[in-house]
């Protein structure tokens, strides 16, 4: 049988059908009857690769899985950077070809993490990871060397975990694709306890920031408030997902930087109820919008005459800075600050513990525990009180 060897492949610039100028790699591809046929596929344009080094690169990944099936000591001095965009082209397609079309043969069946989680992921590895390690070898990054890079971030320790579980997944990706037998980064230590406790807010201040918001972004924060919503799902509602004859709203889709994307979990996408003078508030502003057919969205953005929703941070700039501030409110307020004192209050209100994961939609209650829920003062107060009223000789136990 004759051995596979290595194909590296060329690069060439050409000028694509419109006049600009794109990288085209070409390589031959194996028939299933032995027969090799050329094939060739545009990387992108040289605006994106101003030179044929910086192309190259972005060609290494693509070398990688044509070469898949070559003898394992031909590949096995993989740079990070490489791994990176394989990792990228394979786990973040929708990120990776955020500027061209995915391939035919990519399927749709794989579980992919949402549009949010990967844009989230090529934030870390644009800015921390590719910096400090594009330029070594995977069999060159060493766990010590990790810790000690983590430790100077400034960061806090949940980001810092979070750039430690990312490099873990290059690894276990780089494992599946049998280029190494080891992944170091499982021996990195780094604690992912917060430093800071997240803001939670009164329902006084919540009904003081109300009084200074306009419609709709009062019913927005409103809705916000009472259902503990993540804000690409707020943002992602169309009119179609509210059932008012049932009470309930559907979790169909989530909206992150204006791209359509499935639900963050399997629990994500569990309809939620709706109480009955929220959703009169919600009907009036249906029967008020522009907006307002079944497929239109919930919270649209009248700059774009309805065909997209509002952005986050356009919310928050313009309008929640400038209400928190007339409100008299010091706290630093964003859009996930709801969602903790949705789960705080809840938890202060004596709700059942499951009954505040599954409002939550949180695949298991250590997230809600550890992460959502505050013990607030009068609570704590509380509970402290009927500790005493038990020990101390002659009081009577509250409650």
């Amino acid at each position: 049988m004759r051995r596979a060897s290595y194909q590296r492949g060329s690069l060439r610039l050409r000028r694509h059908t419109g006049g600009e100028q794109v990288w085209e790699y070409r390589w031959r591809e194996t028939q299933l009857d032995g027969s090799r046929t050329r094939r060739a596929t545009i990387i992108g344009s040289f605006e994106e690769y101003p030179n044929e080094s910086i192309a190259q690169g972005a060609v290494d990944a693509l070398r990688l899985t044509i070469n898949q099936q070559t003898p394992r000591q031909q590949v096995q001095n993989i740079g990070v950077e490489t791994l990176v965009n394989h990792y990228r082209e394979h786990e973040m397609p929708d990120v990776f070809y955020r500027n061209h079309p995915k391939p035919e043969s990519d399927s749709e069946e794989v579980v992919r993490k949402t549009y949010g989680t990967q844009d989230t992921y090529e934030g870390y590895l644009k800015k921390w990871i590719l910096p400090r390690w594009r330029s070594y070898r995977i069999q060159e990054v060493k766990a010590v060397a990790v810790e000690k890079w983590l430790a100077t971030l400034p960061l806090e320790r949940g980001s810092r975990a979070k750039i430690r579980n990312i490099m873990s997944a290059l690894y276990s990706h780089a494992i599946r694709w049998e280029w190494t037998d080891r992944n170091p980064i499982t021996s990195v230590r780094q604690s992912a306890k917060r430093l800071k406790v997240p803001v939670i807010l009164t329902v006084e201040e919540i009904n003081a920031l109300l009084t200074e918001l306009p419609e709709p972004i009062r019913t927005c924060v409103l809705l916000d408030a009472s259902t503990g919503l993540r804000v690409g799902e707020l943002l992602g509602l169309q009119w179609q997902d509210v059932d008012f004859e049932n009470l309930e709203i559907h979790i169909r889709r989530s909206v992150v930087k204006q791209k359509i994307g499935a639900p963050k979990t399997e629990a994500s996408a569990k309809p939620i109820p709706l109480d009955v003078e929220l959703a009169e508030v919600l009907l009036n502003l249906k029967q008020s919008s522009r907006y307002s057919t079944p497929g239109d969205w919930v919270f649209a953005s009248s700059a774009t005459k309805g065909k997209q929703p509002y952005w986050p941070g356009t919310l928050n700039r313009v309008y929640l800075r400038a209400a928190s501030k007339a409100a008299g409110i010091q706290k630093h307020i964003g859009w996930h600050t709801f969602r903790h004192t949705f789960g705080t209050l809840l938890a202060a209100n004596g709700e059942n513990p499951k009954v505040v994961q599954e409002l939550l939609r949180h695949s298991n209650f250590k997230v809600t525990a550890d992460t959502y829920l505050q013990a607030v003062g009068e609570q704590k107060r509380s509970a402290q009180t009927k500790l005493v009223r038990m020990i101390l000789p002659g009081k009577q136990a509250v409650g």
